[in-house]
């Protein structure tokens, strides 16, 4: 049985979160774009940053409490369960960085945090346009966007690389490892991306 024949009408609810959470990652992967673009007014959009990873836990814990109510789910309630808990992971690791950032008392933004920042927030619109394919099962279309975030993902640990051998050469051992941590950070959130896309990827295998 397809993915088609397995939709039922009740259950698409599973389908509106999953793409609500969605959107609300991509809110803050603009915000943490906008804040690393524009260094300034940290404690503010650090807490704006915040409340938009506080409601993207909101979002999760609707789409777990519904999964435990719900006998018939329209895919594998263990993919959907994956999928709501690895893009949370993204908000996470994002509001993480904003976090150091604010109390490491980073007082300017560098080259390396804006590529990544650019690097995140690419990759975060790729997903965003595979969620909304995922159930029209645009299989073409959703496997083009995990590719881009697969390359989006080569170009984050290449920049990691550049930027740390780059850390190494100064003589400042306090913004070493300051600086060491956030960039590792920030090329984190784009793994985290390339697992979403991987469970994207799995479930038009099984159900296309």
């Amino acid at each position: 049985m397809g993915l088609r024949e397995l939709l039922i009408p009740r259950e698409k609810i599973f389908f509106q979160l999953l793409e609500e959470e969605s959107k609300n990652v991509l809110a803050g992967a603009m915000a943490f774009s906008e804040l690393i673009q524009n260094f300034d007014q940290l404690a503010d959009k650090r807490n704006r940053i915040k409340d938009i990873e506080h409601h993207g836990d909101e979002i999760v814990h609707s789409i777990y409490d519904r999964l435990v109510k719900t006998f018939i789910t329209p895919i594998d309630r263990e993919d959907i369960s994956k999928l709501a808990s690895l893009y949370d992971d993204v908000l996470d690791y994002i509001y993480a960085v904003v976090n150091r950032l604010y109390l490491y008392e980073v007082d300017s933004s560098t080259e390396p945090m804006r590529r990544f920042a650019d690097l995140v927030l690419k990759s975060v619109r790729e997903i965003d346009f595979a969620f909304a394919s995922i159930q029209k099962i645009k299989a073409s279309e959703i496997e083009t966007r995990c590719n881009e975030v697969d390359t989006l993902e080569n170009e984050a640990d290449v920049v990691l690389n550049e930027s740390v051998a780059a850390l190494f050469k100064t003589n400042d051992a306090i913004s070493i490892i300051k600086f060491k941590e956030i960039y590792e950070l920030m090329e984190t959130i784009t793994d985290k991306c390339e697992d979403v896309v991987q469970v994207i990827r799995d479930i038009i295998l099984e159900y296309s």
